[in-house]
């Protein structure tokens, strides 16, 4: 039996007992010996009496609900604004009926009956204002007794990004540099009408640094050499604490790139030592001129690049290297008959890898550098790191490897928040879940993902908007360059 049906039933019941109640008193006033004249008034007294003995019982029925009702402690948790908000209670529908949550439209939310057996509601939607806020209950006890209410305070914060100011940099400042930056590389289909691989790459200015006006420090550099088919990519974190190191991490790309580009436009020689090494890698002497010849271009673009820095801080008013400290990685890549030839070289922090979807391995190029603090690196900057014997092997990566799904490079404004610590990147899982992320956006955020397919001319804008992410506590510069 419903509620309606049992309101019908105590009604029913209630009439029948009134015309039991009025036959008793006819004949008791028959039987008392009630003139007849003057039982119409003694029958109305009776049944104004009975009436508000009849009110006073409903109004008692009445507070005792509301007072279950206050008993129950509803409790509604805080929430945030733009951030879905669900939270689900249980009322004694056999006893009230819910008219109306008052305030909730208001914020964004919406009250819902989501289970008519347990009386479930439910109080979703994404909040619209933050604040401290009361919402009404309304609800029906005793049928003609009216409304009662019960009031439910609530909370929402603010999206912590509208915390968060937005200040351009100053265009007159030293080493301007725009607060983003993105690119793709569009790769033609060569003479065989097999298709090749893109890059595309993105950098966009931190929220810390935006919040205070300051300038981007990250920097990439994108080149595909059209005749010879080599891709080389760069990508650099100026430090923080440096004040030009957004002039560092530039100047540092582009030396790279363009010192790969004229060793690789027309080198017959290497790409021999490449095929050599592939026909045979158990050769020593092969292998042996193939690194030498990976160092030619890798280690000493590294260390063109350490000078070209160094002259940029001699130049300067304070003459300081260490003003323009940044990190560096960089990569060269060629697709061959037999597989793909990657070499690479890591100073800094940050990742770097070589993601296999469908073969499951995430090769890490090199291992990010750890400072002596939390929080600190190893930049290219510090003369130290030519004046290691172990540079070499601690610094460059040669690779061949049948295909791949990405080559990703880059910053920890980046790899941080996607990966949390540096064992992480070891994690097949967990790159595999990145590239998901990277595919798929924040749709919770309104971010969308990046259409990593062929020839999307959109990819850059993309790649940049996804950028945006938000991450709790990782507010620096976002920069990424991927080939794929």
């Amino acid at each position: 039996m419903n509620r309606q049906q049992r309101k019908a039933a105590r009604q029913s019941a209630a009439v029948s007992r009134l015309n039991e109640e009025a036959r008793a008193i006819y004949s008791a006033m028959a039987r008392a010996g009630v003139p007849e004249a003057d039982r119409g008034s003694f029958l109305d007294r009776t049944i104004a009496s009975l009436w508000q003995t009849y009110k006073d019982e409903r109004m008692n029925q009445r507070i005792v609900i509301e007072n279950e009702m206050r008993q129950l402690g509803l409790r509604l948790p805080n929430g945030t604004v733009g951030k879905e908000y669900s939270c689900s209670f249980l009322l004694p529908v056999d006893k009230v009926d819910v008219q109306g949550l008052d305030g909730a439209a208001d914020l964004g939310l919406e009250l819902e009956l989501t289970d008519t057996h347990t009386g479930e509601y439910t109080l979703r939607g994404k909040p619209l204002q933050a604040g401290d806020f009361t919402l009404r209950l309304r609800y029906t006890t005793v049928e003609g007794e009216g409304e009662s209410a019960l009031d439910l305070p609530i909370a929402f914060n603010p999206d912590p990004r509208t915390l968060w100011n937005n200040v351009p940099t100053n265009p007159d400042i030293a080493y301007y540099k725009p607060d983003s930056e993105k690119e793709y590389v569009k790769v033609e289909a060569g003479e065989d009408g097999v298709s090749k691989k893109d890059m595309v790459a993105a950098s966009q200015r931190g929220r810390s640094h935006a919040h205070e006006g300051r300038p981007r420090d990250d920097h990439f550099t994108l080149y595909h050499c059209r005749d010879s088919d080599w891709y080389i990519m760069a990508v650099a974190d100026g430090a923080g604490s440096a004040k030009y190191s957004r002039k560092g991490s530039e100047v540092a790309c582009k030396t790279v790139v363009e010192h790969c580009k004229s060793e690789l436009i027309d080198n017959p020689e290497f790409e021999a030592a490449i095929r050599a090494y592939e026909a045979d890698r158990e050769n020593t002497e092969k292998r042996t001129d193939v690194t030498r010849r990976v160092i030619d271009i890798i280690y000493k673009g590294a260390v063109n690049a350490h000078n070209a820095v160094k002259r940029v801080a001699d130049a300067s008013e304070e003459g300081r290297l260490k003003d323009f400290a940044t990190t560096l990685m960089f990569a060269i890549c060629k697709r061959y008959d037999f597989g793909w030839f990657i070499a690479s070289f890591w100073v800094g922090d940050g990742a770097m890898c070589i993601y296999d979807a469908e073969a499951k391995t995430a090769k890490l190029l090199g291992t990010p550098d750890e400072g002596e603090f939390s929080g600190q690196t190893r930049f290219l900057t510090m003369p130290e790191i030519f004046h290691d014997k172990d540079v070499v092997s601690k610094r460059l990566r040669m690779a061949i490897v049948p295909d791949f799904t990405a080559l990703y490079l880059m910053s920890d404004g980046v790899s941080d928040p996607m990966f949390e610590t540096d064992r992480n990147l070891n994690d097949f899982s967990r790159w595999e879940a990145f590239h998901e992320r990277l595919l798929k956006g924040f749709p919770d955020d309104g971010i969308a993902g990046v259409d990593l397919t062929d020839d999307n001319e959109k990819a850059a804008d993309q790649l940049l908007g996804w950028l945006d992410f938000w991450s709790p506590g990782n507010h620096d510069d976002r920069t990424i360059a991927i080939l794929y």
